[in-house]
């Protein structure tokens, strides 16, 4: 579960969504050591804590995060050996009228969004593999495919005793 500093949105609860934190907390954190990732996106912050991808990696379990382009540079940094997939939107149009429609944002805030998913956009090259998420049912079907073969390869790996790599 990451955390931000952005305000939960209707129907969003703390410790169950995310972690909505202060900037003054979020930025004790920071200092602290506390978040595996951590970047700006949209005039808001957001982390993933280092405790929240220890308790699920130690059981033995895929982790799955969804970070931005800045985070994700982040943990290939300091995790080279995770496979990273980019999800992109099918057009640049279909992004904001979704965008658009969740009615969660002023027009400034998806003016915001729409340039900060251009940068990111022209980054996914920098990604292992990408999935369009035209409809999401594909969308995720693809990518519980690519999340079974990363296991798979894995466990392979594994009891050959070497490193689980792309």
């Amino acid at each position: 579960m990451s955390a931000t500093t952005r305000r939960p949105r209707p129907g969003e609860t703390h410790g169950k969504d995310y972690w909505f934190l202060s900037d003054e907390e979020f930025d004790r954190r920071v200092r602290a050591g506390e978040f595996v990732e951590h970047a700006e996106y949209s005039g808001r912050r957001y982390g993933t804590l280092r405790s929240e991808l220890e308790t699920r990696g130690s059981a033995g379990r895929a982790v799955l995060l969804e970070i931005e382009v800045q985070g994700a540079r982040q943990i290939r940094k300091a995790m080279p050996d995770t496979l990273q997939v980019f999800i992109a939107p099918p057009s640049r149009e279909a992004l904001r009228a979704r965008l658009v429609g969740r009615g969660t944002d002023d027009p400034e805030q998806i003016e915001a969004r729409l340039q900060t998913a251009e940068r990111e956009l022209a980054a996914q090259d920098e990604f292992s593999r990408v999935v369009v998420n035209d409809r999401l049912e594909d969308a995720v079907s693809e990518l519980e495919e690519i999340v079974r073969e990363r296991m798979a390869a894995c466990r392979e790996a594994r009891e050959r005793r070497v490193d689980c790599k792309e």
